[in-house]
Order: structure tokens, then C-alpha cells, then sequence
């Protein structure tokens, strides 16, 4: 999986010369310890022989394998954490990429349990995934190298440990390397035998974590409203439960790590004995000298740390795992959106020759099959008005992600007008993280329009007095009214000029009068955009040429023609100013 992950992602040349750095230090590394365990012979040797000169020697000589040791150390660390943000950076804009290509955002909601939570599996698990990948990926490199660096070696000095058996000496080819293997095989099953659940139990956590953090992601974006209700203590509960569940998940890792825990730390404290005791009987056979048996003993710590890197990174193998899985899962969840869009009818999309707005037998499905809006067959023509209604939950929004190619789940042909000669006015507007000079050109970049006429946008959407604040940076969608926010979408269009707007109950928070003065943009500066409004409001029909109505049908909803709407009844001032003006005259 991981492998998979790491294919598909582009700019890896950073990564790959990292590695390959990292890669020829650890050879010099390795080189370096070979000579500090053959100083190691020489220096108890001349300890054993009590010879002053070697030992003053062999301490000059030690001062500058150390010095060299410690910069390629030094060298090692500092491209380690290199690799590390690299890894990161590069998986992360990889997944970037994918999860904002067109509609996947909107899709990936339909992609089940791996489609959940794409802030963690960004953010949090690609970090996780890139620290475990350059730390594991560097150690087994080091194992390995520093196996075959000292297991030539452990096999030579092998030869030196002998067994008196019957007054024959005895010696047991590589005996020194197959008690190491041996070691290591019993630590490692052992390991894998005790730490197996830690893989599932981590995969777990951070599935449990994220629950979490959206949870409380979603009390504080929500405060006013649950201040409202007076619903803290029910709040309270809800976060209670997704804690208690981050909480059992950690108690059963916690279990598990301390079962491992004996296994790990106890193979960690017999090797510090071990290699002095399988090489004791030539040392006390008189066959070993002092250094010689520390460099057996050095050798074989050596080659038994190699064969024992699984043991010691058992935890971090499960953590890195269970990483890998969370991410993996995501990039197969995001590929698999075509396939969800497949796995049933498709509404077919195509540019209509002309321009106009088409729907051909148009059948309008939920993702289980269930119709929601059956043989739509209309046309709309640029310059037309007009106005959606139906009971509530009746598919007239779905029927706008349909036309805009969210949703797939039908059949059918719809003919749509260019994709960059639309807009869509949702029934909540979206305001970007940034300043309000961003909110309002968005998805053009801020400086794609005048300062003269961004103004002019905001004053005729009576926004004026937001001037002064265009370049300054806030939670606009917090900050502003839901009122403000949808008088600020009408002044984005007024900026961007689309040949046809689909507004979605986008005037639900205005007022009459604001609604009037907004609507009426399209009656003077946008006087050739063609609108679709989906609306609740009796007065919304006075501002369209004609009435699309849901009919509900024994298969589902149809789009129908309804009659032009009456002339609305004057207002109650106009009345009085036609019967003063009437009285004047009399």
C-alpha cells in the first residue's frame, strides 16, 4: 500500500537524493564503527598488558574515530529530519491534488468510513506517515548495513572461541553468529507474538481521535446556536462518549505496550550479558585475550542489534502500519469516486450546442436507488427567469448538483451552458479564510479586479460600510451576518459577470426590501444573465418570466410548467400616494 502511495505522488527527487545521502553517511558511519570495535581490542589489550605507550596511543587514536563519528552522526540526524518534511510535504501535496480535483470534495462524502475525516488523514496522518517512513526506513538501511559490516567479522573471531570437550578443543564454525541468530529469532517472536494487537489498536486510535477533534471542531463552530438551545449538557454528553472511546482505545494500548514492554526491555537487559557469556569459555580457556573478548563481545552486540531491529521498533512499525492504512485507504477512496459514480445509472452531461439549459428525460436518483426526480424534460434559454418550487425536501437542490455535475446518480442528458459561464448561489455562502478582498473575488484571485470596482460591488449591495475592512483578514463567515454573507455572494457576481446564476434560496436571510434591491441587479448590470432561482417566498415569482414546479408522481417528482403568477397587489404606500396624488388633482 504504501508503495502505492509513494508511486503515484510526484516530486520524489527531493526525497530520493535525501535518501541516498543519508544512505553513504551511514556506510561511513558503519566504517567508523568497525574501526572503533578494533580499537576496542587493541586498547584492553594493552590494559591486559598494562603497556602505557599503546594505551596512550590507542586514546590519541580514539579522540579521532569519535570526532568522526559524532559529524557523520550529526550529518545522519540532520538527513533524517530532512527526509522527514520532505516525505511530508511531498505525500501531502500528492493528496492535495487528488482530493481537489473537481467535485471530489463533494463526492468523497458518499465514499463511506474512508472517505471520513480528510483533515486528520492530511494533516495529521501524513506527518505521522513521513516521521515513521524517513526513521524506520534510515534504521533498517543502518541494520542492515551494520549486519554486514560485523558479521564477517563475528564469523572470523568465531573461530577463536573453542570448547574443551574430553580433552579436545572444539570448534563450532560461525558459533558466535548462530547464537546471535538464535537471539534474535526468540526476541522477535516472542515480540510478534505479544505486540501483534498494537497494529489494529493503533489504527484505532487515531480513527477514534478524529472522531473526537470533529466533534469539538464542531461545538465551537457552532457556539452560538447550542447557546441558543441551552444544549451544553447534551453537547457535553456527545463529547463525553467520543472521549470515553479515544479513552478505551489508550487503555488497550496501554495494556498492550506493557505486555510488550517485557519482552523488549528484558531482551535489551540480557544483551549486555549474553555475548560475554557465550564467548566466557574461550576467554577463560585461555584462547581469548582481554580485547579479544571485547571485541567478540562488541561484534556480536552488533550483529544481534541488527537481527533484533524488529524487536526494538515492534511499536513504531505498528504506529507506521497503521499510518500507512489511514492514508492508503484515503488515496483508494478518492480513486474509487469514479467507480461510485458507475456503480448505477449516470446522468450524462454535455455542452449544449447553443448555449441554452436542457433537461432530456432526466431521472434524478439517491445513491440507493431511490427516485427523487423522475423524466425532467425542459429548456431553458439564455436571458429567460426562472423560478424552481416544490415542497421542501423535494430534490430542488439536487437537481442544481446535477446541472453542475455533483451528482451522478441518474439518467438521462443534461445540456448545460460552459462550466465558466455559471454560478451557484447555495442556499449558506461560502467565505475563504482571508481577507475580505479574497472572500469577495473568490475563486479569481484578489487582484484579479479594481479597487474601484470592488468598491462599487459592495456599495451597490448596500455593503459600504465593509469598505474599509476589504484587506483585512477575519472568519468573514463568522464575522458577518447570514444576511451580509448573501448580499456579499450577490456583489461577487456583480464582479465576475456569469452568462447564468443558480440561486438556491440564496435570498432566504434578506428582507423584502433587500431582496427587491438585490434582484433587481439582474434587471440593470446583469441584465444578460439568465437566472435559476429556487425559492420558498410567494414574492420571489414577481422577479422571474416563468414557474417550474416539483409535482409529486407515484415514481417521483416531475418538473412542470406552472401559470405566469398574478400581478402582485400594490403596496399599501404606493395605494396612499396614488389617492393623494388623485385628491391633488381633484
Amino acid at each position: 500500500m504504501f508503495a502505492r502511495v509513494l508511486r503515484q505522488a510526484e516530486g520524489g527527487r527531493w526525497v530520493m537524493a535525501i535518501f541516498i545521502g543519508s544512505t553513504v553517511v551511514t556506510i561511513a558511519n558503519m566504517f567508523g564503527q568497525v574501526q572503533l570495535n578494533d580499537w576496542n581490542g587493541r586498547f584492553f589489550d594493552a590494559v591486559g598488558r598494562k603497556d602505557l605507550s599503546g594505551f596512550l596511543h590507542d586514546l590519541q587514536t580514539f579522540v579521532v574515530i569519535v570526532a568522526i563519528l559524532l559529524a557523520l552522526t550529526v550529518a545522519n540526524t540532520y538527513l533524517q529530519e530532512r527526509l522527514k518534511f520532505r516525505l511530508r510535504e511531498w505525500i501531502t501535496r500528492h493528496l492535495l491534488d487528488e482530493w481537489l480535483k473537481p467535485l471530489r470534495v463533494y463526492q468523497l462524502g458518499f465514499a463511506g468510513e474512508y472517505g471520513h475525516n480528510p483533515d486528520q488523514r492530511i494533516q495529521e496522518d501524513t506527518r505521522l506517515l513521513g516521521d515513521y517512513t524517513a526513521d524506520l526506513g534510515c534504521g533498517i538501511v543502518y541494520s542492515l548495513l551494520q549486519l554486514v559490516a560485523f558479521v564477517g567479522m563475528l564469523w572470523t573471531l568465531s573461530a577463536q572461541v573453542t570448547f574443551q570437550v574430553a580433552g579436545y578443543d572444539i570448534a563450532i564454525p560461525g558459533y558466535m553468529v548462530w547464537c546471535a541468530l538464535a537471539y534474535a529469532l526468540i526476541g522477535s517472536g516472542l515480540t510478534w507474538i505479544v505486540g501483534r494487537p498494537l497494529i489494529a489498536l493503533n489504527g484505532e486510535r487515531y480513527a477514534r481521535e478524529a472522531e473526537f477533534r470533529f466533534a469539538l471542531v464542531r461545538v465551537n463552530e457552532s457556539g452560538e446556536s447550542i447557546a441558543l438551545h441551552g444544549g451544553e449538557t447534551d453537547e457535553r454528553r456527545h463529547l463525553e462518549a467520543a472521549l470515553a472511546a479515544v479513552v478505551d482505545t489508550m487503555r488497550r494500548i496501554s495494556s498492550s505496550l506493557a505486555h510488550l514492554t517485557w519482552i523488549t526491555s528484558g531482551i535489551g537487559w540480557l544483551s549486555l550479558v549474553v555475548p560475554i557469556l557465550v564467548a566466557a569459555p574461550a576467554y577463560f580457556g585461555g584462547n581469548l585475550t582481554l580485547g579479544g573478548l571485547i571485541m567478540v563481545a562488541g561484534a556480536f552486540t552488533q550483529v544481534q542489534l541488527a537481527l533484533r531491529w524488529f524487536v526494538d521498533n515492534f511499536s513504531r512499525l505498528a504506529d507506521w502500519r497503521a499510518a500507512v492504512h489511514r492514508v492508503a485507504r484515503f488515496r483508494e477512496a478518492l480513486d474509487n469516486l469514479p467507480a461510485i459514480e458507475q456503480g448505477a445509472e449516470e446522468i450524462k452531461r454535455a455542452l449544449h450546442p447553443e448555449g441554452h439549459l436542457a433537461f432530456e428525460g432526466v431521472r434524478i436518483l439517491l445513491p440507493d436507488g431511490h427516485i427523487v426526480i423522475d423524466d425532467a424534460t425542459v429548456s431553458i434559454t439564455p436571458g429567460e427567469r426562472v423560478l424552481i418550487v416544490g415542497d421542501t425536501g423535494r430534490g430542488k437542490s439536487t437537481l442544481f448538483r446535477a446541472v453542475a455535475g455533483l451528482w451522478p446518480w441518474g439518467s438521462g442528458t443534461i445540456l448545460t451552458p460552459p462550466p465558466e459561464a455559471m454560478a451557484f448561489l447555495p442556499q449558506r455562502p461560502y467565505l475563504p479564510l482571508g481577507t475580505l478582498r479574497n472572500a469577495l473575488s473568490y475563486p479569481s484571485p484578489p487582484d484579479a479586479f479594481l479597487d474601484a470596482d470592488v468598491r462599487q460591488a459592495l456599495k451597490r449591495c448596500d455593503l459600504g460600510d465593509l469598505i474599509p475592512k476589504l484587506d483585512k483578514t477575519e472568519r468573514w463567515d463568522k464575522e458577518l451576518s447570514l444576511g451580509e454573507q448573501e448580499r456579499l455572494a450577490f456583489a461577487r457576481l456583480l464582479l465576475h459577470k456569469p452568462g447564468w446564476v443558480f440561486l438556491d434560496e440564496a435570498t432566504a436571510a434578506l428582507d423584502e426590501d433587500s431582496q427587491r434591491r438585490v434582484m433587481a441587479l439582474f434587471d440593470d448590470e446583469l441584465k444578460q444573465t439568465t437566472v435559476l432561482s429556487i425559492g420558498h417566498r410567494p414574492d420571489l415569482a414577481v422577479y422571474h418570466t416563468r414557474t417550474l414546479q416539483l409535482v409529486h408522481g407515484r415514481d417521483g417528482d416531475r418538473l412542470k410548467l406552472k401559470p405566469p403568477p398574478a400581478p402582485p397587489p400594490p403596496r399599501r404606500w404606493l395605494q396612499r400616494l396614488d389617492d393623494w396624488l388623485l385628491t391633488i388633482r381633484s
